[in-house]
């Protein structure tokens, strides 16, 4: 098993769910992810948990029922976070104020950063140098956090699925 651990943006689960690993089409997928939370090789931290959580739905319903570990907020995550924010002026635009979006995103930077962990995001790198926006892996960046995406995590994971035909 992976000596790693990895944080789980909201993202990853969310477009998952809905689109290419919908647990009509690929149960396998959570179940995996399932026992890799029971592993304590993925986990949450708690805004993102509850991003995910208030909205009633299937998704919700399966996470509250998972074996993924909610991580809470320590004064060692608190502190990251403030390190997250002196850092760089831009980090503040991480999070959406007027749409009330991205909330967790720096939380999960700060836990990332405390426990030593990979985030994994559906974001991408915004490397355009005038853009008024900031996505997590450019913070991850800026504050030396490894970050990929949900198919590097697989990968690394070496987590391959098979598909049958039921009739």
């Amino acid at each position: 098993m992976a000596s790693n651990k990895y944080l789980l943006d909201a993202n990853v689960l969310i477009q998952a769910w809905q689109k290419y690993y919908s647990p009509k089409i690929c149960p396998d997928y959570w179940k995996r992810l399932n026992e890799l939370g029971s592993n304590g090789v993925i986990s949450l931290p708690e805004m993102v948990y509850e991003e995910i959580s208030r909205t009633e739905d299937d998704l919700s319903a399966w996470l509250k029922n998972s074996n993924i570990k909610k991580v809470k907020i320590s004064e060692s995550v608190t502190s990251c976070l403030k390190n997250i924010y002196s850092k760089n002026e831009k980090h503040k635009l991480l999070v959406d104020n007027r749409k009330g979006r991205s909330l967790a995103d720096p939380w999960l930077i700060a836990h990332a950063m405390s426990e030593n962990a990979i985030v994994v995001t559906k974001e991408i790198l915004i490397t355009q140098a005038n853009s008024k926006t900031i996505r997590i892996p450019n913070v991850c960046n800026n504050m030396g956090v490894r970050w990929i995406d949900d198919f590097e995590f697989l990968q690394e994971l070496n987590l391959k699925f098979s598909c049958t035909i039921n009739d």
